[in-house]
């Protein structure tokens, strides 16, 4: 283990973070507003295929991601729908867009390339670096500017989040919404439409980290390329104990042990890859086994809201 080693895997590790963040900030959007969304890796799945599939048509790894939120927000209208509006179980939803997203996103790419297709890649979305022509020589400049654009939004919705929910009258009206909705609502705050909001934000973060998996990451899409990363990123803001900062530094730390996992597959270690893979799993278990969930979310968080209830 050297130097190189040390500087390639950190630097994996912000990539690897990356989707983790987009999904984490989804369900600190949802969860702020009442809502647990376990469907985080639905989502993802119908966002991954949604921005290959569209990357490929358009040649357009932007377009791509863009159409990966548009569809991770029409597939979250069901869970919103259902939720907020009938008042059903958001943990049974959840799981439902658990099940049906990936199926669909499987049945699609058999019906568009067919059964026995050759494996299609798409092109990359380039880093900073390539566009603006800068070389990247050292460990700071890789870090800085070796980064495609998804990964500075992805840090920088981190800071926007931080700024909204502790500083703006509309972020603390959003959480309110996730206390104590009734109370809210006597405030004059409209908690159906915030909670609408919020699925609506939900969905598109979703949809991007999904997306960013096929056009940022890997060059194809194939069926469970989300590899448990909603559920990664469902411990992240119970980790990150729903703050955005503390979000980050949890996704940091799952995407490190993503990161090492993959190095150390192509070590020679003589042990089967299989017990590699497993480490961000047993991270995830052993950090919420350690912390917890004494310090719990809002406190209105899976709660139905009826408006004609006092």
């Amino acid at each position: 283990m050297d130097m190189t080693f040390i500087s390639n895997l950190l630097l994996a590790s912000v990539r690897m973070a990356t989707p983790l963040i987009f999904l984490a900030l989804a369900e600190l959007y949802s969860q702020r507003a009442g809502l647990v969304h376990i469907g985080l890796e639905g989502l993802a799945a119908i966002g991954s295929l949604t921005g290959f599939l569209v990357s490929l048509i358009t040649g357009s790894p932007f377009v791509g991601v863009l159409a990966g939120a548009a569809v991770g927000i029409l597939v979250n209208m069901i869970y919103a729908y259902a939720t907020i509006h009938l008042c059903a179980e958001q943990i049974v939803y959840g799981m439902a867009i658990n099940i049906f997203a990936p199926a669909l996103a499987a049945f699609i790419y058999r019906v568009y390339f067919g059964a026995g297709s050759e494996l299609v890649q798409v092109e990359l979305m380039k880093p900073l670096s390539a566009i603006l022509g800068i070389p990247t020589d050292n460990f700071f400049a890789a870090l800085l500017l070796d980064q495609t654009l998804m990964v500075y939004l992805a840090y920088g919705l981190v800071i926007f989040t931080a700024v909204y929910f502790n500083k703006t009258k509309s972020g603390l009206n959003y959480k309110a919404v996730g206390e104590y909705p009734k109370a809210a609502a006597t405030l004059g705050i409209n908690v159906i439409g915030t909670k609408y909001v919020a699925s609506v934000i939900c969905g598109a973060l979703a949809g991007i980290g999904g997306a960013y998996l096929t056009t940022c990451y890997t060059t194809t899409y194939v069926d469970g390329n989300v590899a448990g990363r909603g559920f990664i990123a469902l411990a992240a803001v119970i980790f990150g104990r729903w703050s955005s900062s503390g979000v980050l530094l949890a996704c940091l730390f799952f995407g490190f042990c993503d990161a090492l996992q993959i190095r150390l597959q192509v070590g020679s270690f003589g042990v089967p890859y299989q017990f590699f893979q497993m480490i961000p799993y047993l991270a995830t278990v052993m950090v919420l086994t350690i912390i917890g969930i004494k310090k719990a979310g809002p406190k209105g968080v899976g709660k139905p809201y009826r408006r004609e209830e006092r």
